[in-house]
């Protein structure tokens, strides 16, 4: 039996990929993210991170999506 860790997307630095497991809904967001692609068991890549608190860019598929940190750490990843 293995134990597969759970991050927030917001953890994983660019290059870094894992599968959604689970979206935190805060006033109907987690229906936006869904509509963008952000589904349980998709894969996931953060592609860039701007500085200074900045927003984070992933990629799910051929999509790419900019969002800012506090909405990635309401997307949990099981990193690969």
């Amino acid at each position: 039996m293995s134990i597969t860790a759970i991050i927030p997307l917001a953890n994983l630095v660019p290059g870094e990929s894992g599968l959604v497991r689970a979206v935190h809904d805060l006033d109907g967001f987690a229906y936006r993210l869904e509509a963008l692609g952000f589904r349980i068991g998709r894969p996931v890549t953060v592609i860039r991170r701007a500085p200074l608190g900045g927003p984070i860019q992933v990629r799910l598929g051929t999509t790419d999506v900019m969002l800012r940190r506090t909405e990635a750490e309401r997307i949990d990843i099981s990193p690969n």
